[in-house]
C-alpha cells in the first residue's frame, strides 16, 4: 500500500512544480515574448482575448498591460533579467525571456569610467576585456531617457580597439540635471558580448574647473583677492583655501564667498580649489589654481588694479587736451592779442618787455595834435 501512496505524492509534487510555460500549451494565448530595445517594450503577440496582463521584471510586478499586446520598460539594464509576463484575468497562464542574451562577463569593457571636465567636456575611458576576442570593438552611448547620443570622437589603443570617447561642448539643456547612462557595447563577429553600463548625474561626476583669479591687491595693511568659477551642472560650490604666510606652516580653510580679505598680510601665497558643497565628500576633487604670491610689506606695493584702469583713461584724455590747446595756441594770439607797453626810458624793465614798433607811414595812424614847447631862460 505504501508504493501507490508514494506515487501519488510525487505526482502532486511534480505537477506543483510546473510552471505554465509557454512550451507546455500547444496553442498558447501569448506567443513570441521579446524585446524591442528601440521603444524599450516587452512585447509579445496574442492569440486569444485576454483583457489583462500583468508584466514582471524578476518576479516583481511593474505594470500591467490592458488591451495592448505591450509594457514599457523604461531603461534597459546591461545586468540579464528575467522578463515574464502573466495572464491575470482568465485561464492562468504565463511566458519569459531573459535580457539581453547571455554572453562572457569577461569579454565585456572593463573599468568603465566617466569625468566632466574644463566646464562642459565630458570624457570617458575603459580597458578591454580580459577575455575578449581578437576582434574586438567596442561602441560607447551617453542616454538620457528621451534621446541618445553616440560617442563623437574615439581615441583607441595600438590594436585600434575604442577605448575612450570625448564630448566637445555639452550643450544638455534642459536635461543636464537628469539621470544619464553611460553605456559601451561590444560586437565581435558572430560572438555576444556583454554591455557594460553605469548611471549618474553629470554634476555628480564633474571635476570642477580651476577658480580664475580676477581681482588682487594688497597693502601694508590691507589684502583683497576675488576668484570665479564656471560650472554647466553643479550649483552649489564652496571653496577650500591653502594660505602660507611668509615662513610659516600652511593651513586650509572653507568659505562660500568668492573673495579673501586678509588684515595685516605681509607677503603670503595662496591657492584655490573649488568643490561642491553638498556633496563633496563623493564627488571627484576639483582643480588646484596656480598659486598666487602677494608681497604686501613693502610700501611700494602696486595700486589696486581698477585705479590703474581708472587713472589710465584720465591721463590720457588730459594728454589729449593739452596738444589740443597748443596746436590751437596761434589762433588764441590772434584772436586775443597782447596790448603793447609804453617803452620806460628810465626804468630798466623795458629789456624783459616785449615791444611794438610804431610806424608812422601806416594809413591807419591816429592824427595826434602837437603843440609847441618853449623853453624859458631862467631869470
Amino acid at each position: 500500500m505504501a508504493l501507490p501512496w508514494l506515487a501519488v505524492l510525487l505526482t502532486l509534487i511534480c505537477c506543483s512544480m510546473t510552471t505554465d510555460h509557454a512550451i507546455s500549451d500547444p496553442d498558447p494565448p501569448i506567443k513570441n515574448l521579446r524585446i524591442d530595445p528601440e521603444r524599450k517594450r516587452l512585447v509579445w503577440d496574442q492569440h486569444e482575448n485576454v483583457s489583462e496582463i500583468g508584466c514582471y521584471v524578476n518576479s516583481k510586478i511593474l505594470r500591467k498591460a490592458i488591451q495592448k499586446p505591450y509594457c514599457s520598460l523604461g531603461d534597459l539594464s546591461c545586468e540579464v533579467k528575467n522578463y515574464t509576463v502573466k495572464v491575470i484575468k482568465g485561464q492562468p497562464f504565463s511566458a519569459w525571456i531573459q535580457y539581453p542574451k547571455q554572453g562572457n562577463p569577461l569579454a565585456a569593457a572593463d573599468n568603465l569610467t566617466c569625468r566632466v571636465h574644463d566646464v562642459d567636456q565630458l570624457s570617458c575611458s575603459w580597458a578591454v576585456g580580459e577575455e575578449a576576442p581578437a576582434n574586438i570593438q567596442y561602441h560607447f552611448y551617453l542616454k538620457h531617457p528621451l534621446k541618445t547620443w553616440p560617442c563623437p570622437k574615439y581615441m583607441q589603443n595600438q590594436q585600434g580597439v575604442n577605448v575612450q570617447c570625448h564630448f566637445d561642448g555639452l550643450s544638455l539643456q534642459p536635461e543636464r540635471q537628469s539621470q544619464f547612462r553611460f553605456l559601451v557595447n561590444g560586437t565581435s563577429g558572430g560572438s555576444k558580448i556583454p554591455c557594460r553600463q553605469m548611471t549618474h548625474r553629470l554634476e555628480e561626476i564633474e571635476i570642477l574647473a580651476a577658480p580664475n583669479i580676477t581681482k588682487k591687491w594688497c597693502n601694508e595693511n590691507y589684502s583683497f583677492m576675488e576668484w570665479e568659477v564656471r560650472s554647466l551642472f553643479t550649483e552649489d560650490i564652496k571653496y577650500e583655501l591653502e594660505i602660507q604666510k611668509g615662513t610659516d606652516l600652511a593651513y586650509k580653510e572653507e568659505t562660500e564667498l568668492k573673495v579673501l580679505g586678509l588684515r595685516n598680510p605681509g607677503p603670503y601665497t595662496v591657492k584655490i580649489k573649488a568643490m561642491d558643497s553638498l556633496f563633496f565628500g563623493s564627488r571627484p576633487e576639483g582643480q588646484w589654481s596656480a598659486p598666487q604670491h602677494l608681497d604686501c610689506g613693502r610700501k611700494d606695493a602696486s595700486f589696486p588694479i581698477w585705479l590703474v584702469y581708472l587713472l589710465a583713461p584720465l591721463g590720457a584724455l588730459l594728454l589729449v587736451g593739452l596738444v589740443f590747446l597748443c596746436r590751437r595756441w596761434p589762433l588764441m594770439q590772434k584772436l586775443f592779442p597782447r596790448v603793447p607797453h609804453v617803452k620806460d626810458p628810465v626804468g630798466d624793465s623795458f629789456q624783459n618787455e616785449r615791444m611794438m614798433a610804431w610806424d608812422p607811414e601806416q594809413q591807419s595812424q591816429e592824427e595826434c595834435p602837437v603843440v609847441r614847447v618853449q623853453v624859458l631862460e631862467e631869470t
